[in-house]
């Protein structure tokens, strides 16, 4: 098994030690690249069905701008607004660890399976949102995890209206495709 492949297992597998080790590794962006990819390819597979190759691609693209957006707002929540005394984190260091958290969103390739999609994809979404707790609390050296949690609720909320307002600013979110 590769480093890669042994990394995103254990980031799945809720590894703590795992969110600590990609934190410090600075080589390690390509690979936290690679799992948000990765991860955003197969769930846009998962929803081929319904939104078809443009689907794979906004989504794919969407999602990967989503890691970095989230990863920053999570970096300035967590750092600037709601830090614990002995917060100390970088950016590169939450997009490491967020980008790994997202390895169990592998899984919603499985959504492709007519009658699986929405049940893969609730199962994907809250074991990456475990899993970014996790990374956020590791990241930002935090020792509580209720302030993780805060600190991703606060960041989605805010990330789900810029997302929101730029939707709106270009029409609205593209429309699948009907056959005659």
């Amino acid at each position: 098994m590769t480093p890669f492949v042994n990394r995103m297992i254990r980031a799945a597998k809720l590894d703590i030690r795992l969110y600590e080790e990609v934190e410090a590794d600075k080589n390690a962006m390509g690979q936290a690249v690679g799992v948000v990819a990765l991860s955003s390819l197969a769930g846009g597979i998962g929803f081929m069905q319904q939104a078809g190759l443009t689907g794979l691609v906004i989504g794919t693209v969407s999602s990967l701008l989503g890691w970095y957006v989230w990863a920053f707002l999570t970096y300035i929540i967590g750092t600037k607004l709601l830090p614990e005394p002995q917060t100390s984190a970088d950016h590169g260091e939450l997009l490491r660890t967020i980008g790994f958290s997202s390895a169990p969103g592998l899984l919603r390739i499985f959504g492709i399976i007519p009658g699986l999609g929405t049940i893969v994809n609730l199962l994907a979404s809250v074991w990456m949102l475990v899993a970014m707790v996790i990374a956020v609390r590791q990241a930002l050296d935090y020792h509580s995890t209720y302030r993780a949690i805060g600190v991703c609720l606060i960041g989605w909320i805010v990330q789900t209206v810029l997302f929101a307002l730029v939707l709106t600013l270009m029409g609205g979110a593209p429309q699948p495709m009907l056959e005659n």
